[in-house]
């Protein structure tokens, strides 16, 4: 081969795996978390003004901690699960007790995150609480990808 060629097929190469990364990364990223797009609902797209901006900051600031508080209890529940599996090798008393564990834990994230969403809302305008309402329905019947 060509020194010409080489440096065609290196770029042919180059370029293969260039896209291969960019489709993967279009199907394999996962959507946006409901509270992304919540937030950039409220800072970007909502024109709030300067009392809306601190109350909503305020009940970010409060959620955000216990959203933190919660996401390390379900981390403890990992490892309590791992534990449990280490001992029992299979689907036993201990291991069903951790999973309900998390489940109850993933449960109350789920009803204090709507709660936090509904704080949220009763901050707003009408004009702003239906777009806001339309964002948030569009964000759980998004199909998944």
């Amino acid at each position: 081969m060509t020194p010409g060629r080489y440096a065609l097929v290196a770029l042919v190469a180059f370029a293969a795996a260039f896209a291969a990364v960019l489709v993967a990364r279009a199907w394999l990223t996962p959507p946006p978390r409901v509270e992304s797009q919540v937030h950039a609902l409220l800072h970007e797209r909502l024109t709030l003004d300067a009392a809306q901006e601190a109350r909503i900051h305020q009940l970010e600031t409060v959620f955000a901690k216990r959203r933190e508080a919660l996401e390390a209890e379900m981390r403890a529940d990992n490892q309590r699960l791992a534990k449990a599996i280490e001992v029992e090798h299979g689907y036993g008393p201990q291991v069903a007790a951790a999973v309900d564990r998390s489940h109850h834990v993933m449960g109350q994230l789920q009803k204090e995150t709507l709660q936090h969403i509904f704080a949220m809302r009763g901050v707003l305008r009408p004009d702003q609480a239906a777009q806001f309402d339309a964002a948030i329905v569009k964000a759980l019947t998004q199909p998944v990808r």
